[in-house]
């Protein structure tokens, strides 16, 4: 029974790195409320076990994004630079708060999310990309890594949609810059969980084998979809990932 268990969590992990894959976020939002439901871990527990899945997937989305659209390395690095600081401040304040409060502060803020990128898709026309300057750049990475170290998604979630909208990249393209701010702050946040007793490895390791495996799939997909289509989807993600940790 041991051995299915494992082998399910594996396929759990394989489709959970599709759909990271493809909206570049490593599988951690929609993760943490399925594991909230199906093994009944609190918030913590479920998004430190998350994370073990997520760092990989990250590694490897940002190689396939990398592969298919280059990344522009050095605005990576003023992302990620800022994100780590941000990212272990957050972390630290979530595993001291109420799992009760951190699934509704949660829920909050992926439906703070949703209205955001509806907001987008209503907008006529998308402003065309400019070059942001650096301090502005530093400040994303210090908003999305304290969101990404508070709630346990990398902050990806937050960096991908400021970037479409505030500095007109395409959606693929702030996926994949949004990637390599996320690794260094998911790989920190974790080490802060786990040093805290808030990661189930023998949940997570096999999530991250699937993951591994299947990321590039999510990618691709990525890659063949419509703009306007692969923004809709995001939304419609986003949207079933609140309902599903609400009714936890």
């Amino acid at each position: 029974m041991e051995v299915v268990s494992i082998l399910l969590n594996v396929f759990l992990g394989g489709v959970l790195g599709v759909v990271g894959g493809l909206f570049g976020i490593g599988g951690g939002l929609i993760a943490i409320p399925v594991l909230g439901l199906l093994f009944g871990l609190d918030q913590q527990l479920a998004q430190g076990t998350a994370l073990v899945m997520v760092v990989p997937n990250v590694l490897v989305s940002i190689w396939k994004y990398n592969q298919r659209n280059r990344i522009d390395w050095r605005r990576a690095f003023i992302l990620s630079g800022s994100g780590i600081v941000s990212a272990l401040l957050g972390a630290l304040l979530a595993v001291g708060l109420d799992p009760v409060l951190m699934r509704k502060a949660f829920v909050g803020f992926l439906l703070f999310l949703v209205g955001y990128n509806l907001w987008q898709l209503r907008m006529r026309g998308r402003r065309g990309e400019h070059s942001p300057g650096m301090i502005w750049l530093a400040v994303l990475g210090l908003a999305a890594g304290a969101f990404g170290g508070l709630f346990g998604v990398g902050g990806a979630v937050i960096a991908t949609p400021l970037l479409t909208s505030v500095f007109g990249f395409t959606q693929i393209m702030a996926q994949g810059l949004s990637l390599t701010m996320a690794l260094p702050a998911t790989g920190l946040t974790l080490v802060t969980y786990a040093t805290h007793g808030e990661v189930s490895w023998v949940i997570g390791i096999p999530l991250a084998i699937g993951g591994i495996v299947s990321v590039g799939w999510g990618v691709r997909l990525a890659h063949a979809l419509p703009e306007r289509n692969l923004r809709v989807a995001f939304c419609g993600f986003l949207l079933v990932c609140a309902i599903l940790l609400a009714l936890k």
